[in-house]
C-alpha cells in the first residue's frame, strides 16, 4: 500500500510541476476574480470570499488549496480593485499567488456591460524533496530543496454580462516561468518545475423558471500546454433566493454535488464533494475531495446589487 501511494503522489507531482496547473474549483462561479481579474467590482458591492478546498482526501500529500479574496466597485466610476491570495499544496510542494485585480466597466447596452481586468502579482514556489519516497536516491535533480523562489505574475481578462447570462475569457498568468535545477551545469536544459499560461474561459445563463426557482446552468474551459482540456458543466437552481442546489461533471475526471445557502443578505455558504470517476476514484483511500466557501458582502440598507446574486 505505501509503494501505491508513493507512486500515486509522484505522478500527481510529475503532473504539477511539468506542465503545472493552477489550481481547480468546484464553485468556481463563485470567486471568479482568482482567475478572471475583470470581474473586479462587477457585483457592485464590495465582496469578500474564503475557500478551501481538499482533494482526494485520505490520500497522504493529497492538494488541498485555500483562497481568499476582495473586491470592490470605486464610488462613483467605472473601476473596480481586488486583491486575491492563493495557497496550493501538493505532495512536497507549496505555493502561494498573491494578485492584485485592476478593472474597467464600460457599457456596451440597455442592460449590458463589457468589463476589462489587468492582474499583477507573485508566485513563490516551495519544494521539499525530503518528503519524497524517491526511487533513485542518488537523483541531483531531488537533492536540493526550493525555497521561497520568488517569479512575477501578470494576467488579462474579459468579462461580459448581462442581467441573465455573462461570459468571461481569461488569462491569470501571462509569464512561462521554468524553475532550473541549479547544481546542472550550463548546458543542461532540465528544470525542476514550470508555469504554463492557462487560459480560462466561464459563461452562465440564467432562467427564472417561476417566481420562487432559478435554473442556471454554467461552463467552465481551461487550457493549458501539456495538460488535458477540461471541462466543467454544471447546473444550479436557486429556491426562494435562498437556497441552491446543483451538480456538476468534470469531463473524464468527477461528478459533484453542490449546496449553497444565503444566511442572509450579506452572508452565503456553500460546499462542493466530487467523486472522481477514474481509476482514482475506485480505491480504497480515496474518499473524494470537498470544498467549503463563505461570502460575505458590505453594503448599505440602500445599496442593490446590479447584476443577480446568482452570479
Amino acid at each position: 500500500m505505501k509503494k501505491i501511494l508513493t507512486c500515486l503522489l509522484l505522478f500527481a507531482f510529475a503532473k504539477a510541476v511539468t506542465a503545472q496547473q493552477d489550481p481547480q474549483y468546484s464553485q468556481y462561479s463563485y470567486n471568479p476574480i482568482v482567475v478572471n481579474p475583470a470581474y473586479a467590482g462587477n457585483r457592485g458591492v464590495a465582496s469578500i470570499v474564503g475557500l478551501h478546498r481538499s482533494q482526494w482526501v485520505g490520500l497522504d500529500g493529497a492538494p488541498r488549496t485555500q483562497t481568499l479574496s476582495f473586491h470592490t466597485p470605486l464610488s462613483n466610476s467605472r473601476v473596480g480593485l481586488g486583491l486575491s491570495i492563493v495557497n496550493d499544496e501538493i505532495g512536497p510542494a507549496d505555493e502561494t499567488y498573491v494578485a492584485a485585480d485592476f478593472s474597467y466597466t464600460i457599457p456596451v447596452g440597455e442592460d449590458s456591460r463589457l468589463s476589462f481586468g489587468l492582474k499583477g502579482g507573485i508566485h513563490v514556489l516551495n519544494v521539499d524533496f525530503t518528503k519524497l519516497s524517491r526511487f533513485d536516491e542518488g537523483d541531483s535533480r531531488l537533492m536540493e530543496n526550493i525555497e521561497n523562489k520568488l517569479s512575477p505574475t501578470v494576467g488579462l481578462g474579459m468579462y461580459y454580462h448581462t442581467e441573465n447570462f455573462y461570459l468571461g475569457l481569461s488569462a491569470p498568468n501571462l509569464f512561462q516561468t521554468d524553475h532550473f535545477d541549479e547544481s546542472n551545469d550550463s548546458s543542461s536544459t532540465t528544470y525542476i518545475a514550470s508555469e504554463r499560461i492557462h487560459y480560462f474561459a466561464t459563461a452562465g445563463y440564467i432562467l427564472d423558471l417561476n417566481d420562487a426557482i432559478k435554473f442556471k446552468p454554467s461552463a467552465l474551459v481551461k487550457v493549458v500546454q501539456g495538460a488535458p482540456l477540461q471541462v466543467d458543466l454544471s447546473a444550479n437552481f436557486l429556491f426562494n433566493e435562498k437556497l441552491t442546489l446543483g451538480a456538476a461533471y468534470r469531463w473524464s475526471a468527477a461528478v459533484t454535488g453542490l449546496v449553497g445557502f444565503q444566511i442572509s443578505d450579506q452572508m452565503m455558504i456553500g460546499f462542493a464533494y466530487d467523486r472522481e470517476t477514474t481509476e482514482l476514484g475506485n480505491t480504497a483511500f480515496n474518499d473524494g475531495s470537498y470544498e467549503l466557501f463563505m461570502r460575505f458582502e458590505l453594503f448599505n440598507s440602500y445599496d442593490r446589487i446590479i447584476t443577480p446574486r446568482f452570479f
